[in-house]
């Protein structure tokens, strides 16, 4: 007959039982709340005002440079209502920005603190696009065919165009909804009026290329008909530097 098992032996199989059924109930905290976005809805109600063009200073060269210190923080995703459009013959905030070695973007908005009323995806590189803004003078144009005259559709609505850069071929562009990191941007630059510089992004594993690169400035928005806008970036006061315009077309 085998030896009977002692007791203090059977406590602690038993102790041990317990508590591995308990640890295995045990269950996981709760995840962390999102930070939501404090960006507004856009007015679209403001009286149309006409503004004299004038040029951008040294975009990326005489303005201070941000550089955040903590990362971008999560936001949920926003949208607006595709039936609403940027007020015509206004003055609106204007955001190109990207991973340096990215695609670059354009977010419009009615003021930095309004969510995007268009976002539309560049076909250019980041760093390429500071090259031309070195150069003095930037003409981007984006094309679009036209529709059936019983198309009600507006051109900012328009899903692609094909880009050029100061009369040459760079791709074609897409509009897009506003993505989460197209959000973090704006949430970061909502004091920003006007600037150039960097943001954190992905330097950990990227270094210097994963850093993301911005210039915010405010742009004259003009009408010319219901296949022609133009975007004319505005300057500050005194500047005599690069200029940009955008050009929206339907042909």
């Amino acid at each position: 007959m085998g030896e009977p098992k002692s007791p203090i032996s059977q406590d602690h199989q038993t102790t041990a039982t317990a508590t591995t059924s308990s640890s295995s109930t045990v269950p996981p905290p709760p995840p962390l709340p999102r930070q939501q976005s404090s960006l507004l809805e856009p007015s679209y109600k403001k009286k149309s005002r006409t503004k004299v063009f004038r040029v951008f200073g040294s975009v990326f060269r005489s303005f201070p440079i941000i550089t955040h210190a903590c990362k971008m923080p999560s936001l949920p995703m926003g949208r607006l209502d595709s039936s609403r459009a940027i007020s015509s013959g206004n003055r609106v905030s204007g955001t190109l920005f990207g991973y340096r070695k990215g695609r670059v973007s354009l977010s419009v908005q009615e003021t930095p603190k309004c969510l995007p009323s268009l976002v539309v995806e560049l076909a250019m590189q980041t760093n390429v696009l500071q090259k031309e803004m070195g150069t003095g003078m930037v003409r981007i144009a984006l094309e679009c065919e036209k529709r059936a005259d019983k198309d009600k559709t507006r051109l900012i609505d328009e899903p692609g165009w094909t880009m050029y850069c100061n009369g040459k071929k760079t791709g074609y562009g897409m509009k897009r909804e506003a993505t989460e990191e197209d959000l973090n941007v704006m949430e970061l630059l909502k004091a920003v009026t006007m600037g150039a510089g960097v943001l954190p992004g992905k330097f950990e594993v990227e270094g210097p290329d994963g850093e993301m690169a911005y210039m915010r400035a405010l742009f004259e928005r003009t009408v010319g008909s219901k296949d022609s806008e133009t975007l004319y970036m505005l300057s500050p006061e005194g500047n005599n530097g690069p200029e940009l315009s955008i050009f929206f077309v339907r042909i």
